[in-house]
């Protein structure tokens, strides 16, 4: 488990140390070989000080402002250095550029806009869409031979786009129609086809509980970031649109501009619920997330006979957070999305459950086949100090990410979709638990008419429409 997975001779600065940043840095400090105080951390809060201080490594108490964030973090980053943020409200775009000046690399998890871009009202729902946000760092693409720059390379999004590869492989080898790996993006789109996958859902379901801490009036509580939760609960819900659809929502809405792999619809991603499969429970509602896998991983499959789509999944998350955190999603819904004052992350206080994180691709042959991650409480707190698994499942693709970038310093910018995704799971899986695949019958038409009739369209399970719920 100790193994080193590269050496690293520059500085490391970490802006943001909120629990995610509190659980990567051991994975860290046990798989790059590093001085510890060559890391700085620049964070806006003191949460973790204390643990930082104790590893050797600098502790910066300061919250990033469009007006002041180079004066801060330039001197912190030369040549070959990396930039990892771990921020919210930070812009990515700001700190690739800084880094790029500097000549340093980049990774996040995210990509983040400045402090409440993803909620501000004065700006129109398709431009609070992590479509346009995509959109605006993948042209940064256009500056080749820049230090690499790896974009959302999280849990989901992040190694999820690695377990769909990780899926099809399967699929096809499982169907007869067993190939080679495929060698570009056009070959995986085009496997994708061929086994007839129409729809790849992010299936996600924590069951993290506290037995003696329960969520409290006025308090979102959630075991990653409860601001990052909220923000994204408040967006737009976004789904990649499918080229079998035969109908958009009456919500939806199209963009005018970019590569157009997704839709967006006119309600909050969290008033917007979806059914979907989860291998411990079998049938489960969960809410609509916006992600940016969604859109990346939809435009990434993608097959085009010229300007025409011939060949396109619909890809969107589908999110049953803990207990405490669909209260809490509740609230905010009541408060009419306005964040409640006291938040809280999950950590210590959590007595039992697990985090299952995966891929649900559907439309084969086989029907449908979940790949992903399930990792308990306890095999989290066995495995790294300072996480649950819902963090843990993170912090893995982070360190995937960052070994991927120090061996790969000169790709400019990169999505996760277009890594080698054999070595980003060979780095995370240690520390994702139980991973492997299982296939099911279910449909989202499974048991549809038992209790209410309903408007569904019976002649093709996969229509987005059948997924949604009233």
């Amino acid at each position: 488990m100790g193994i080193k997975h590269a050496a690293f001779a520059g500085r490391l600065v970490i802006v943001g140390f909120g629990g995610l940043g509190q659980g990567v840095l051991p994975l860290i400090l046990r798989h790059i070989d590093m001085p510890a105080e060559r890391i700085t951390v620049v964070t806006a809060a003191d949460d973790g000080q204390g643990m930082a201080e104790q590893q050797g490594v600098c502790f910066v108490r300061r919250e990033l402002t469009r007006a002041d964030y180079r004066d801060v973090l330039a001197p912190l980053l030369a040549e070959g250095d990396v930039l990892l943020n771990l921020s919210v409200n930070v812009s990515s775009l700001a700190l690739i550029a800084l880094a790029w000046q500097q000549g340093a690399l980049y990774l996040d998890t995210c990509i983040e806009p400045w402090g409440g871009g993803y909620t501000d009202t004065n700006l129109a729902p398709a431009m609070r869409s992590n479509y346009a946000l995509r959109e605006s760092a993948l042209a940064l693409k256009e500056q080749a031979g820049r230090p690499t720059a790896l974009l959302t390379h999280g849990a989901n999004p992040g190694i999820v786009s690695h377990f769909v590869k990780r899926a099809l492989l399967d699929i096809a080898r499982e169907t007869g129609g067993g190939v080679d790996t495929p060698a570009s993006r056009q070959d995986w789109a085009q496997l994708a086809e061929r086994l007839g996958i129409k729809v790849i859902q992010v299936a996600e379901r924590d069951s993290q509980v506290s037995a003696h801490r329960p969520k409290a009036v006025g308090e979102f509580v959630n075991t990653w970031s409860a601001e990052g939760f909220a923000a994204e609960c408040r967006q737009p819900a976004e789904i990649g649109w499918g080229s079998h659809e035969r109908a958009m929502p009456p919500d939806a809405r199209r963009h005018d501009f970019g590569r157009g792999s997704a839709i967006y619809l006119m309600r909050p991603s969290a008033a917007t619920r979806v059914r979907t499969w989860i291998p411990s429970e079998g049938p489960v509602h969960g809410f609509l997330i916006t992600h940016s896998e969604t859109i990346s991983i939809s435009d990434y499959y993608t097959v085009r006979d010229g300007n025409r789509v011939r060949y396109r999944p619909s890809v969107f998350y589908a999110y049953h957070p803990c207990d405490a955190a669909v209260l809490s999603v509740h609230e905010l819904a009541g408060r009419n999305w306005r964040l409640q004052d006291e938040r809280r992350l999950m950590m210590a206080e959590i007595t039992s459950g697990a985090d299952e994180l995966g891929v649900l691709l559907m439309g084969h042959a086989k029907g449908a086949y979940w790949y992903g991650s399930r990792l308990s409480i306890d095999e989290a707190r066995a495995l790294a100090p300072h996480n649950n698994a819902t963090s843990l499942q993170v912090g893995a693709s982070v360190l995937a990410g960052l070994v991927w970038a120090l061996e790969n310093p000169r790709r400019g910018i990169v999505e996760p979709d277009e890594m080698d995704f054999a070595r980003a799971l060979e780095i995370a899986r240690p520390y994702l638990g139980k991973v492997g695949g299982v296939y099911s019958d279910w449909t989202p038409l499974l048991d549809r008419d038992w209790l209410f009739p309903e408007d569904i369209d019976g002649a093709d399970p996969w229509q987005f429409k059948n997924f949604r719920v009233a």
